[in-house]
């Protein structure tokens, strides 16, 4: 069965540029997609064609098998779109603007109103729905956007830094309320903020130059990562040079680095091709009677792998 979202062979080409390479994949329900690269990569080009905004020079977005080309108007009552700076109009008031949306979606009377609260409730704009939006903060700003791209409950959720500006607890609540939609939608975020990647997606795609040069779980792109299955060790009462040179003879380590700190010596002992050494390390930390304070694997660090994959040069 094809996926909810088919992108196939998308390209995108401004004069002497191209934004977008020849890009294909698919993004079913239940999914949550992290969409990811360097600024130019040609995340917020390919969101606008998804969502219709832009027309490809090649290939095609299909949502639910429809062409979004052939039956546009059809298939943008399907999708949600949170665009790249959130643009609304100053003038409105949020209780005004959804209202407006909502008409021009087509609904009218008790659904609407009903449709406005639910969503109201959902991204917490009680508290500013009768101020002009021109005066809002950013997060404000940032969470009309979200209002108005969530009011019809589309199947599809396009997201462009959907926490942009937003304070710590705002990023939570927004990051709860995705995670609760995602269930019978598939949401596409882009987003700069890699923690947002770890809370929120079970799948990570990540462009650069308008190519894919990525794409698995979180998990699998993390084990891609040099301090997968790293261990990290403290000790205290130990000297630095003999932690390190006990730990540097260890089988499969390929590396280990050490300082010293908080009284005790701290240590991130490096795998040879991402494999399993906690039982080594363990083992010598008994054989030497080292104090351990602290002992754990590491997973790996999704942010080592995006500088790797995306470096140029």
């Amino acid at each position: 069965m094809a996926a909810l979202v088919e992108i196939n062979h998308l390209t995108k080409r401004f004069a002497f540029i191209t934004a977008v390479d020849d890009i294909s994949f698919g993004v079913d329900k239940g999914e949550v997609l992290g969409f990811l690269g360097p600024n130019g990569a040609g995340k917020s080009t390919t969101m606008k064609m998804i969502t219709g905004f832009l027309a490809p020079d090649g290939g095609d977005v299909r949502i639910g098998g429809v062409d979004i080309g052939a039956q546009s108007v059809a298939v943008k009552r399907r999708i949600g779109y949170l665009p790249e700076g959130a643009p609304l109009y100053p003038d409105m008031t949020p209780a005004a603007f959804l209202g407006f949306v909502g008409a021009v979606r087509g609904f009218r009377g008790e659904e609407l109103r009903k449709r406005i609260r639910d969503t109201v409730e959902k991204v917490q704009l009680a508290s500013v729905l009768e101020q002009p939006i021109g005066t809002l903060s950013k997060g404000f700003k940032r969470r009309v956007g979200i209002a108005q791209a969530i009011l019809h409950d589309p199947e599809v959720l396009i997201l462009d830094e959907p926490t942009d500006g937003l304070d710590p607890n705002q990023k939570h609540e927004v990051r709860a309320l995705i995670r609760n939609m995602s269930k019978d939608k598939a949401i596409i975020l882009s987003t700069h903020i890699l923690e947002e990647v770890d809370a929120v997606c079970n799948r990570v795609i990540i462009v650069a130059d308008g190519k894919i040069v990525a794409d698995g779980t979180p998990s699998q792109l993390e084990a891609r990562s040099p301090r997968h299955n790293a261990v990290a060790l403290m000790v205290s009462d130990a000297d630095q040079g003999d932690v390190r040179q006990q730990l540097e003879r260890l089988q499969g380590v390929a590396s280990v680095e050490c300082v010293g700190r908080d009284g005790g010596v701290h240590c991130t002992v490096y795998p040879t091709s991402g494999n399993s050494i906690l039982a080594a390390v363990s083992g010598v930390a008994r054989e030497r009677a080292w104090t351990v304070e602290e002992l754990h694997v590491q997973r790996g660090r999704l942010d080592d792998v995006f500088r790797a994959i995306t470096a140029k040069g």
